[in-house]
């Protein structure tokens, strides 16, 4: 969740603005139940899916929330979007000089030809050219300046992370605020502080709930990145792997792929009669450095694989 992007929670649940809280809740718990991680063990993407959708649903759900973020998403729209400006609408618009003329009869009014006489008798000294221009110009207004929200990345305990901590972050004027993590929080979640960046911008903290061996947690939930290389992976493998409480052997089945989850039971954080299980996601890497003989049956296996086609 460290897009710095807004998403459309419109979108994300399924259901347009005008939709009533009935059928807001509904799209919710539709999408969470779709988008569950428990439920899509295959899917890395399915957690930061599900993610978005609870914070989808604690914006939309809340009216001061959801006014303020679509005032950051509708923007007001371009009057010359779709078609091209008329000569008046490009005077008021595009160079900023009103006009009140509406037709060419009304141009037409606003000059009056001058008779023999009076084109004989017209005395240029008489105009002051200089009576409309001021003698300086005035001051451009100072450039605007565009602020960005912040952000600041916190790290803290499996435990903290548990049940909840309370930490201290400087703002970007130095100011100190306490800010209180909720319980069963994970790595990678953001926090907003309203309002509390330059410009009246919100100020983010990004939790960071990992351990010295890579664990990172997430609720009960602990979760593990095993790389393996691609002969470990095609013919299967026994790996130790790093858990809260030591290393325990994990075997690898043959044939595991990019993004593979495994399961240890019971291997996550302990919460009153509940225990989290541990995640490992299998990720194929290459080594740093083949040999020529190496390379060679790489690409003989490329051909055998051809071969079958």
């Amino acid at each position: 969740m460290t897009t710095t992007v807004d998403p459309n929670y419109w979108s994300l649940l399924g259901v347009s603005p005008e939709c009533d809280s009935n059928e807001l809740k509904s799209a919710f718990r539709k999408e969470a139940r779709k988008w569950h991680p428990d439920l899509n063990k295959n899917d890395v993407n399915a957690e930061e899916r599900f993610k978005l959708i609870n914070e989808a649903y604690a914006i939309l759900s809340d009216p001061k929330k959801r006014r303020e973020w679509e005032k950051k998403i509708y923007k007001e729209k371009d009057i010359f979007e779709n078609r091209f400006p008329s000569y008046e609408e490009y005077l008021d618009v595009v160079l900023g000089i009103k006009t009140n003329i509406e037709n060419e009869d009304d141009i037409e009014s606003q000059f009056v030809d001058l008779t023999e006489d009076e084109y004989k008798n017209f005395d240029e000294s008489e105009i002051d050219f200089n009576q409309n221009i001021p003698a300086t110009s005035e001051p451009s207004p100072p450039p605007t300046l565009i602020y960005e929200d912040q952000e600041s990345i916190v790290e803290i305990t499996p435990e903290q992370a548990l049940y909840g901590s309370s930490v201290d972050i400087q703002l970007q004027d130095g100011t100190l605020v306490e800010v209180l993590t909720p319980p069963f929080a994970g790595d990678g979640w953001r926090l907003r502080i309203e309002g509390a960046a330059i410009g009246c911008r919100d100020h983010f903290v990004q939790l960071k709930v990992q351990t010295d061996d890579g664990l990172r947690v997430d609720g009960l939930r602990v979760m593990y990145r095993l790389e393996l290389f691609p002969h470990d992976a095609l013919l299967g493998c026994a790996v130790d792997i790093p858990t809260l409480n030591g290393n325990v052997t994990l075997q690898v089945p043959p044939n595991s792929s990019t993004g593979r989850l495994l399961r240890l039971r019971g291997r996550g954080l302990e919460y009153e009669d509940y225990r989290g299980d541990q995640i490992v996601e299998i990720i194929i890497v290459l080594p740093d450095s083949l040999s020529d003989s190496e390379i060679a049956l790489y690409q003989r296996l490329n051909e055998i694989s051809l071969e079958k086609y």
